[in-house]
């Protein structure tokens, strides 16, 4: 497997925090928890009705990481900050984004339910393990009573670059 190169610019930095809270966007997924993504990562919400691989934003050709099914029709892509330009990236999916501030010391780890760690998330995911949610996870949290997925971004996004290029 090949190495991922770290970059001197770490989106994940882009957590910080006000007062002790951290600013995020709950993005709804299938078969899996809905993702908790920092707001600050979040470049554009586009309409797009039609699945899709990869979208032109801003003269750039993006790939695209789908977070439903085949069969459901999406209303949005999230355009998503990366490390560099070249590893911007987009979320597809189908639902309301939910702006949260969430307080740290309420932000408490939690196990992955075994439902989400053997289910099929959608298209296009052959960039991982399909069967796996664990290969694009980096933790899973519970902020009021409520389970989310905190996905490894860096990791995804040099994925689909990799791929795509």
């Amino acid at each position: 497997m090949k190495q991922i190169s770290k970059h001197s610019f770490e989106a994940v930095s882009l957590l910080t925090t006000n007062n002790g809270m951290l600013d995020v966007t709950i993005v709804p997924a299938v078969n899996q928890p809905d993702w908790i993504i920092p707001s600050a990562l979040i470049l554009s919400v586009d309409e797009c009705q039609q699945q899709v691989s990869s979208y032109n934003w801003q003269q750039q050709n993006l790939v695209v990481f789908h977070l439903l099914s085949q069969d459901q029709i999406p209303n949005k892509i999230i355009i998503l900050e990366g490390n560099t330009t070249e590893h911007r990236f987009a979320l597809q999916t189908a639902g309301n984004l939910r702006q949260m501030q969430a307080r740290i010391a309420e932000v408490k780890d939690v196990e992955t339910p075994e439902q989400f760690s053997g289910t099929d998330v959608g298209e296009g995911e052959d960039y991982f393990d399909k069967n796996d949610v664990s290969s694009y996870l980096y933790q899973t949290v519970m902020i009021d009573d409520e389970i989310y997925l905190v996905p490894d971004l860096d990791k995804i996004a040099h994925h689909l670059i990799d791929l795509d290029g």
